[in-house]
Parts: structure tokens; sequence; C-alpha cells
């Protein structure tokens, strides 16, 4: 008999486990595995409720971390991707379907864009609120005055603080003209 703990496997005896099990949580690894637990929890859900759409989608969120994890090995380590690492999968996954489904609708193909449209709604269950337009241009200004950016050439500083604090609550694509009209404010463009 074999007792699973962190992908290795280790021999049971009868008296119990020889090997200790390793506490996620102490390895920070909290905030990752909660996702994932979200995430295959729904999943199994979705299994005995028969939801077939739903199962597809949840099963491909899946497949999209596991293949990062893979991506990010290289060195032969086990190595687990960060809470962030996931909310960026999961706004990506988003910002494709949006994609495809505004390509279905001018293609007159109504059926598929109504799929994509009902995957961007399970996907959003697992991503954070997303911020208004007023909270988004407030995290600009302090990210600008946290950061000390004074010019244009500031700009990847305040994108990358805004990255790290705001990810998956905002869409970068929109935020960089309005971190960029802020930068340049000053007339330094």
């Amino acid at each position: 008999m074999f007792h699973r703990v962190r992908l290795n496997w280790l021999p049971l005896s009868r008296e119990g486990c020889l090997g200790k099990a390793v506490n996620s949580n102490a390895m920070g690894m909290e905030s990752t595995m909660d996702m994932r637990t979200r995430v295959n929890t729904a999943l199994k859900q979705a299994m005995k409720d028969r939801a077939a759409s739903r199962l597809a989608t949840l099963r491909l969120i899946n497949a999209a971390i596991k293949d990062m994890e893979i991506a990010s090995r290289g060195s032969g380590e086990e190595i687990t991707i960060a809470d962030s690492d996931v909310l960026a999968i999961l706004s990506k996954m988003t910002k494709q379907r949006n994609e495809s489904a505004r390509a279905y609708e001018e293609g007159g193909r109504l059926d598929l864009a109504e799929r994509e449209l009902e995957e961007i709604t399970i996907i959003k269950e697992f991503l954070p609120k997303q911020l208004g337009e007023d909270e988004v241009a407030e995290a600009v200004r302090s990210a600008v005055v946290g950061t000390g950016a004074s010019s244009i050439r500031d700009m990847g500083k305040v994108m990358g603080a805004l990255k790290a604090k705001y990810t998956g609550q905002m869409d970068f694509g929109k935020v960089g003209p309005l971190v960029k009209d802020q930068l340049c404010s000053g007339g330094d463009c």
C-alpha cells in the first residue's frame, strides 16, 4: 500500500507512514493549493451534476495549470506555480474566449459564440472581482507614487507593481494607456 505525499509515493508499513508528510502550507504553497482545490472541487461537483459543458471548461483550466507547471520545471525540480500565475492563466483564458466569441459573432456562428461566453462565466467564478474605472485610476496613481516613477521610462516599474498587486483584477491592456497618460502628464513624452 502506498501513501501519496507531494507527488512522491512513500510505502506504508503496518504501523503507518514510514516518511513524514510534508505540510504544503509550511512551504508557502497554501494559496496555489487553495486555488487548485477550488477548481478540483468544482470539477468533482460538475461530474456529480453531469454538467458536461462546465466539466469540459474546468478540465481546460486544470490542463492549462498543469501545462504551465510542466513548462516551468526546466531544471528537473518540482516547481509549484504561484496563485498569481494561476490568475494570469485564467485572465488569459478569458481574453482568448472574448476574442473567439467576437470572431464567431462576426462570422455568424452565434452558437459557438454562446458556448465561448458560457466558458467565460465559468472561468470568471475563479477570478477576483474586477476593479471599476475609478478604482483602476486610483491604483495607477498609487503605483506611480509608490514606485517613484517620474517619466515614461519608468512605465515598466509601474506596470510591474500593478501586476504584482492586482493580477486578475484589471485588464492590463487597458491599464497601459492610463499609466502612460499619468506619466506623460508632466510633459516628458
